[in-house]
Formats: structure tokens, C-alpha cells, sequence
């Protein structure tokens, strides 16, 4: 049976003076579990953009029908809903990637409100809770920025 000591070794970069394990590393819990949040978060909106973008105006015209019930312009539904993906698509990658990082999670922070704004229209309480979850994730990857690691930006 391998010692304990064997895989915290198993974890320290050769020759380099750095160990992956240690808090006073650049890998730290706080960083990592920041990288994981960003890249996870990258993953999902990239996620709903692509797949959006493959069916546009099937996704558009959807969005014109969940909001028929709105106070909202119906062409100004459809701007949006044609929109929409590209700017998932484009958030999406610059937080999976880590450039320019903080514009990033503003701008995703600014499309969830945008999204809450809508759904607060036609009264879609359950898609606003599920929402109020990413506002929160924006939260911490905005307010803990300087955690970022592992990016192209570092900020």
C-alpha cells in the first residue's frame, strides 16, 4: 500500500519549486474552485448559444410566442430572441477561456437581468428563480476577480 506522502509527491511540479497542494502556491483552494465556477459557467451559456444558433429563427419566433402574453413590442421580442444566442455564444467563450474576463461577467451579469426583466413580463416565476441563480454565480465571479486563474487575462 502506498504511503500518503507518495501522492501529495505525485502533485508537485519537478523541478519548479512549486507544489499543487500547497496554500501558499498559485493553485490555492480559492483559486481553483474559481477557475472551476468560470470555465463551468462558459461551458453552459457556450452550451445554450451554439445550440441556439443552429436553429435561430425556430428559437426566435418561440420566444415571440412565450411572450405573446407581454407588454413588450413584439419586433423588439424578436431582436432579442435573434440576439440572444450570439451574445451566450460570445460570453460564454471569453469566460471559458479567460479573456478579458471581468467585461465578461458584467456582461453576463447585465443579460441575466436582461432575462429577468422579460420573464418578470409574461410572470415565468420558475425560469426568474432559476435566473436569480446565475445572478448569484455573476456575483462571486465578478466580486472575486482577483481569484481568477489559469486565464489569457488574469482579471
Amino acid at each position: 500500500m502506498k504511503s500518503a506522502k507518495y501522492f501529495y509527491d505525485l502533485y508537485k511540479l519537478p523541478s519548479s519549486g512549486f507544489d499543487l497542494l500547497s496554500k501558499n502556491t498559485f493553485m490555492n483552494n480559492t483559486k481553483t474552485a474559481y477557475f472551476f465556477l468560470r470555465v463551468s459557467m462558459g461551458i453552459n451559456l457556450l452550451g445554450h448559444g451554439v445550440v441556439r444558433l443552429v436553429k435561430l429563427q425556430d428559437f426566435a419566433s418561440g420566444m415571440m410566442k412565450g411572450f405573446e402574453t407581454s407588454w413588450l413590442p413584439q419586433p423588439l421580442v424578436h431582436l432579442f430572441g435573434v440576439t440572444l444566442p450570439f451574445l451566450e455564444l460570445m460570453i460564454g467563450l471569453l469566460l471559458m477561456i479567460g479573456f478579458k474576463t471581468r467585461i465578461a461577467a458584467i456582461a453576463g451579469a447585465s443579460l441575466i437581468i436582461l432575462l429577468l426583466f422579460g420573464c418578470s413580463t409574461v410572470e415565468n416565476w420558475e425560469a426568474m428563480g432559476i435566473q436569480m441563480i446565475y445572478a448569484g454565480l455573476f456575483y462571486i465571479l465578478i466580486s472575486r476577480i482577483d481569484d481568477n486563474y489559469l486565464a489569457l487575462d488574469r482579471k
